[in-house]
Formats: structure tokens, C-alpha cells, sequence
């Protein structure tokens, strides 16, 4: 961006200077309807400054323009102003900023309009203003394809191929195919196959070329063929032979097979899986795709000729998709918070210096709230209704969207040391971790919904089939398309696209209790595997246009209680279980015991907060640890490749405890200890912990595998996890061949905590 003082020169150098020159991008003998866009450029040599003054010759405002042009070879453009500059090889787009988006009735972009250094004065070729021709010219459509031909037909579908339509104006996006003046068929391949046709009749066909933009070209000449009669031939083709695996991946299943054989010929091949069937083709190999991770599948394939006579069924081959990390690897996940930018400071550039995203396979932002009378995924603007945890709306219509997208960070706190300017649609966390992403290509990031906080509406939008496509339909487009809402001048359609990678539900709790005034309802646990399966199908269908593969996991509960209450995880019994449709679980393996902020927990004892064995001397009546969440979900038939146990960042103190011989463990306390935070007490982060905690001498506890600190009788006790514990926690992951671990949260480690998880992983 150039300062006043550079603009207000360039402006007179374009008033005075003899050699400053227009060149419009073409003359149009009317005035054209839309934007169009001139070029103009001062200089010399091959060093010009350069600019597309964009003009609105229509009688109502237009908001938002995209200006592309391709470069002549050898040319270069560089420090673009009054727009966002992209490039892709030798073409250029320009993006409008927000100031200067809307082009008024009669009025043009000046003294705002897009500008840049480039290395000629001539203006470059294939000018487009919001995808039209820059002089306003309309676009020289493709040519009707030619040489459409019948290939083959069936009893109910005829074959056709043509050769590649020739170009206008646009590129060829797609072809459609008509019959009796109805739109058959359309393809983005010269060749394609109707189907739904009648038996032995005749049709006739044709076939237009569209460009990206929709202009359409004229029909190609017709070709008839008609379809066989099915009482010519009643034999059905053998059945396909030698079915086998040849491929898994956590989401497909590759298939091959022998030929099967007829007099008639064969048309193709119909594959089930679990006796529906999943694809149909007309070679001998498929790929099942949208299946589960570590799921086993039963296929089977039937030939069908060209009379549509179908054979019986090939033999069963059973074959197991892969996970979602790949075996002998581990999942590392872990939580950003989204407030962590304030009182923590901890940015997202701190999970790249640290080392830390180099050994994370996944982030989860925490978190996306609910809206609570539109019940759709939603930013808030408003940080929180009330500091106080037991304030029934204390997160109702809360969020950050200053803190998401809306703030500008500065040159040190950029992942690519690059400052925000303030002006970009995308910045705030998501511009972050969309820079970390592109520094880390391994990283997944998925958007976390709910929290402890933000659970409340989980309930309502569950209730329905309704309400959860209606929410599901919400959360895909905002953060999977990316259409965030407008804030500050940032959001809009596709802001946010390439940010996350899918998401992790974490609702607590459905059908048990979890942060006073959560909606609770007996139908949570069977709508909760309802609203599993829609965010599945909705995610799917996205994958089938974009291409990209969406993840969906969940954070669930180690109390068994709390499983039973709002958690099918039985998949052994034939009906749907959540784990049909996410890709793991993050299991909480922490908080079994804690004081609270406001000593609403169990204040007056402590009690070791993540242990991985249940302690002798525990005298809870709940007797919780990693050992007894795990084994709850293995014993309802959960692989363990789609489970990682939680592990905490941070500690949870009481304080005024009593020594009673065993350094304060398992003994009367006298509320929280001070925290990191005014209102959190009884938490602090591990760095945080062991650096401002003074005299708090560490104990292991080999028995329970727990570490605890004491200060003294009297004193502070906490509760945390160090890298003694983490490395027997990881081998025993290993040995249980759990897919990894999951942390709460990421600001609580200078480093220390996730090298001693990535090196006992492996």
C-alpha cells in the first residue's frame, strides 16, 4: 500500500507527464452494460506504473469486482495497490479491497483503482472485468462439437462420443446432451453414456459445448442409434471371477476382478458393498469411496451384458480400510484456543517456532458457538455474556469474530512475518493458521463446535431431521466453503475457503449434565448418532465437488456414565453406533478431579487430575483413569485406531493442603490455588506451573502412572503431567495400538510437553 504522498504523485505524474499514455483494453462502439476496465500507465523503459481505471456504466451501483489479465512472456507485475494481487503462471487476478469494492452508477473506481508496478506500458492481454471482456464486448462462444457418434447401446442406454468442441472467448467447462428437446445428459468428457432410455426404440441426439462463463454453442448435427430389443437375448453373462483387493485407503477400497463373459457382450460391471450397491463401471476394476476408516466391508460383483441381462454374484472378498494417519503412525492433536491471543499471548506463529506444528498431525480451533434462535454454526462478535461459570447464558450468542478474522496482527506475531494491513477479508486466526498450512502441508485443521461454554443449544439442533440438516447445511458452508459473515470488513463468500479441513464435535454433554443451563433431553443419545450420520452425508456430498477429503472426529467423555447416557459407541450390535460416521475419537483423559474456579467441584480434597491407572488409595466414589475410558469404548467393539486419550497442558491445584504423610496426596485442601488467571483459579499452564509455583517439589507415582507437586503442609498441591508420565503414556498407547494422543490446550507448553509426545510416539 503506497502512502498519501506516493498516490498524490503518481495522480499528477498521469495529469502532466507528456509520456503518460491510455491505452484502452478495446473500443466498444455502445456503451456496454457492467463494469469495463481501461488501462493506463506511466513510465518508461521497463519500469511503468499501471492501473485499470474500472468504470459502472449501468444506472445502479455494483458491488465487488475481479480483474484478471494474462502476461506476455518476460513481463512482470509486482507491489499491487487499491487490490489483492494473486497470480497463477502468466495470469493475474485482482481482487477488490473493501474500501473500494462498490462502483457507483456512472461513476469509476478513480482514485481507488488497482494498481501496480509492471514491466511494459502496454496493456496486457485477455482482460476480464467480473468474467466479461474489459470493453464491455460480449464473449465469442465455442463451436458446436462435431463428429457426435453412437459407440454402443444396451436395452436402456445408448453410448455417444464427439470430438473436443473448439474454444471462443472462455475455456470449454462442460457438455450437454439432448434428445427430444430435453437435456439428457452433461459431462465434462467428450464421450458419455444415457441412460433411462426405453427398449428397442429409436432416439436421436445432440450436443452442445458450454465455457466457463455458460455461453453455450450451437447443437451439433444429430445422430440417431437405438436401443436393443431385451427379448433378443435372455442369457445372463457368468459371473466375474478372482475378486480381490488391490488398495485400501481410511475413506476407499480398490477392487479387480476377471472378465466375465457373454455371447451378447459385456456392457458392465455392478459392484455392492454389504449387499447395496455402491458403483457401477464398465472396465473390471472400481474404487468404493465414502466408507469408514477401520471399517471391514463385504464386495461382491454381477456383469451385466448388453441386454442388461444381470449374472449372479462373484464370490465375497472382505477388506478393512485403513486409519486416518496410517499404520504405525500416531495422531497428535492438538486444541488452539481461540481467546489465547490476549491474556495468554500465545499466537498461532507460537505453534511454529515452539516446533510444535511440526509434530501435530491436527489442530482443533476451539471454538464455533450455536446460534441460539437460528440454531445454525455462528461468529459472535461479543466475547461473553459473564465471567461467571454457573451463569446459565454465560455463552449464549457469545464468540469472537474480532479474534477469528476480524484482527490485524503485527509483522511478530505473523507465522510468515508478514503484518495484516487490516484491509484483507481473511485475518485473525484463520489468515494464521491458513499461513501455517501452507508452511506445514501435513496439518489438519478442523473447527471444534461446542466446548464446555458453548454446548447449551446442542440439544435443539439435534431435535430434527430439520434442525440438524439446517445446522449441519450452517457449518459446511461457513467454514468448509469458507462464507464467513461480514465483520469489520472482513468475511464473505469464500474468505474462509482452505482454512479447515473438517470438524470435531464436541457437545458436552448429550443426555447428562455438563454447564448449568445446558437444553438436555432422553432422545440426545439416539439424536446424537443422527446428527453424526448428517454432518457424514453432508461432508460426502461436498467431497464429490471439490475433490477434498473432510474429516469429522469428537471430543467424548471417560466417564462411563456419561457414555451411556449420550454415546452409542456400540458397533458390534448391528445398528448405527457414531463411530460409523467420525473418524476418531479424542477420549477425555483428564479433569477426573479438580477444585474449579469457583470451588463448585471438590474443593476440599485433592485428587490427581489425569492418572493413567486408577489409584489404590483413591477415596473417591468414582474411580476414574486413562485405563478405564479406554477399555469402556474397546469393549463396545471401537477400534482402537479410531481413539486418542486426552493429555493435559496444564495443572489443577488446591490450595491450605494437609501433608497427611503422603505429601498432600488424596487429603483435605481448602479450595482452588491461585491460578494463571484471576478467573481461573486452580489451573495454571504447565510452563507456567513450573516457573511460578516456588517450592513445589514433584512426585511420580508409579502405581497410578500420575505426577503431582506438593509445596509444603499447608501449602499448594497440583496435579499436571511431565515428561516422566508422558513417556509411559505413549508406550502404552503404543501397546494398546491407539491411534495417538490429543491435548488441551497448546499454550500451557513452551516445547517441553509435546517433544516428550512426539518423541515417546515414534
Amino acid at each position: 500500500m503506497p502512502t498519501a504522498k506516493r498516490v498524490f504523485a503518481v495522480l499528477i505524474a498521469l495529469v502532466l507527464l507528456p509520456m503518460a499514455v491510455l491505452v484502452p483494453a478495446s473500443s466498444a462502439s455502445a456503451a456496454p452494460a457492467g463494469l469495463t476496465a481501461a488501462f493506463q500507465a506511466t513510465g518508461s523503459g521497463s519500469t511503468w506504473d499501471g492501473k485499470y481505471v474500472i468504470s459502472n456504466n449501468t444506472g445502479a451501483d455494483i458491488t465487488g469486482w475481479t480483474l484478471e489479465f494474462d502476461l506476455p512472456p518476460g513481463v512482470t507485475v509486482s507491489n499491487v495497490w487499491y487490490g489483492k494481487l494473486s497470480q497463477n503462471g502468466n495470469h493475474v487476478t485482482i481482487i477488490n479491497e473493501y474500501y473500494n469494492a462498490r462502483v457507483g452508477a456512472g461513476r469509476n473506481t478513480e482514485p481507488y483503482s488497482p494498481s501496480f508496478r509492471i514491466s511494459t506500458g502496454t496493456a496486457p492481454p485477455g482482460c476480464k472485468i467480473n468474467g466479461n471482456n474489459c470493453d464491455g464486448t460480449p464473449d465469442t462462444p465455442p463451436k458446436a462439437p462435431e463428429n457426435l457418434r453412437a459407440t454402443g447401446s444396451t436395452t436402456k442406454t445408448v453410448a455417444l462420443a464427439w470430438d473436443k468442441a473448439v474454444a471462443g472467448d472462455n475455456p470449454i467447462a462442460s457438455y450437454e446432451v439432448y434428445s427430444g428437446g430435453s437435456n439428457v445428459a452433461s459431462t465434462t468428457d467428450t464421450k458419455t453414456v444415457v441412460t433411462g432410455l426405453s427398449p428397442n426404440k429409436e432416439y436421436s441426439f445432440t450436443v452442445q459445448a458450454l465455457d466457463t462463463k455458460g455461453n453455450k454453442s450451437g447443437h451439433s448435427k444429430p445422430v440417431t442409434a437405438t436401443t436393443l430389443d431385451p427379448s433378443d437375448d435372455t442369457t445372463p453373462p457368468t459371473a466375474p471371477k478372482g475378486l480381490r483387493s488391490t488398495g485400501t485407503t481410511s475413506d476407499s477400497v480398490g477392487l479387480s476382478w476377471d472378465a466375465a463373459s457373454d455371447a451378447s457382450g459385456i456392457a458392465g460391471y455392478d459392484v455392492y458393498r454389504d449387499g447395496k450397491l455402491a458403483t457401477s463401471v464398465t472396465g473390471t476394476s472400481a474404487t468404493v469411496s465414502g466408507l469408514a476408516p477401520v471399517t471391514e466391508y463385504s464386495f461382491t460383483v454381477r456383469a451385466r451384458d448388453t441386454y442388461d441381462n444381470i449374472s449372479s454374484d462373484s464370490a465375497a472378498v472382505k477388506a478393512t480400510t485403513d486409519d486416518v494417519i496410517g499404520g504405525g503412525s500416531h495422531a497428535r492433536v492438538g486444541y488452539f484456543v481461540q481467546w489465547g491471543i490476549y491474556g495468554r499471548q500465545y499466537f498461532v506463529r507460537n505453534l511454529d517456532t515452539s516446533g510444535a506444528a511440526a509434530k501435530l498431525t491436527h489442530i482443533n480451533y476451539a471454538f464455533s458457538n450455536i446460534h441460539p434462535t437460528n440454531l445454525t454454526c455462528m461468529n459472535g462478535v461479543t466475547k461473553g455474556t459473564t465471567p461467571n461459570p454457573q451463569d446459565p447464558d454465560q455463552g449464549t450468542g457469545a464468540g469472537d469474530a474480532e479474534a477469528d478474522y476480524g484482527r490485524a496482527f503485527s509483522a511478530g506475531q505473523s507465522v510468515d512475518g508478514k503484518a495484516d494491513t487490516g484491509w484483507e477479508p481473511l485475518r485473525g486466526n484463520f489468515n494464521q493458521l491458513r499461513k501455517l498450512k501452507a508452511k506445514h502441508p501435513h496439518l489438519k485443521v478442523m473447527m471444534s463446535i461446542g466446548g464446555w461454554t458453548y454446548s447449551k443449544f446442542f440439544s435443539d439442533v439435534a431435535a430434527t431431521d430439520a434442525s440438524r440438516k439446517k445446522f449441519v447445511s450452517s457449518c459446511v458452508d461457513m467454514y468448509l466453503k469458507g462464507n464467513l459473515p461480514t465483520y469489520n470488513g472482513a468475511g464473505g463468500p469464500g474468505s474462509g475457503t482452505g482454512v479447515f479441513d473438517g470438524f470435531d464435535l464436541d457437545w458436552e454433554w448429550p443426555g447428562a449434565e455438563g454447564h448449568a443451563g445446558n437444553h438436555i433431553s432422553d432422545k440426545d443419545k439416539a439424536n446424537n448418532t443422527l446428527l453424526f450420520a448428517e454432518f457424514r452425508r453432508q461432508m460426502d456430498a461436498l467431497s464429490q465437488q471439490t475433490g477434498e477429503e473432510y474429516e469429522l472426529t469428537a471430543f467424548t467423555p471417560a466417564d462411563p456414565a456419561k457414555i451411556e447416557a449420550g454415546w452409542d459407541i456400540t458397533t458390534n450390535d448391528g445398528n448405527p453406533s457414531v463411530f460409523d460416521y467420525m473418524d476418531f475419537a479424542n477420549v477425555q483423559g483428564y479433569d477426573f478431579h479438580g477444585a474449579g474456579s469457583d470451588n463448585s467441584w471438590e474443593p476440599n480434597r485433592t485428587g490427581h487430575a489425569s492418572n493413567q491407572w486408577v489409584d489404590d488409595q483413591d477415596p473417591y466414589n468414582n474411580h476414574f483413569s486413562n485405563e478405564v475410558a479406554i477399555q469402556e469404548y474397546l469393549d463396545a467393539g471401537v477400534n482402537p485406531r479410531k481413539l486418542t486419550i486426552g493429555l493435559p497442558f496444564y495443572g489443577r491445584g488446591w490450595q491450605g493442603v494437609t501433608d497427611g504423610g503422603v505429601h498432600g496426596e488424596w487429603q483435605a485442601a481448602n479450595g482452588a490455588a491461585p491460578g494463571q488467571f484471576a478467573e481461573e483459579a486452580g489451573t495454571r499452564g504447565y510452563a507456567n506451573l513450573k516457573a511460578s509455583v516456588p517450592g513445589c517439589t514433584v512426585h511420580h507415582d508409579e502405581q497410578s502412572l500420575s505426577t503431582y507437586c506438593y509445596t509444603g503442609n499447608g501449602g499448594q498441591w497440583w496435579t499436571f503431567d511431565d515428561p516422566w508420565s508422558i513417556e509411559r503414556k505413549t508406550a502404552w498407547v503404543k501397546e494398546q495400538n491407539l491411534l495417538g494422543m490429543m491435548i488441551w490446550e497448546m499454550s500451557g507448553d513452551n516445547g517441553t510437553l509435546m517433544t516428550a509426545v512426539d518423541t515417546g510416539l515414534g
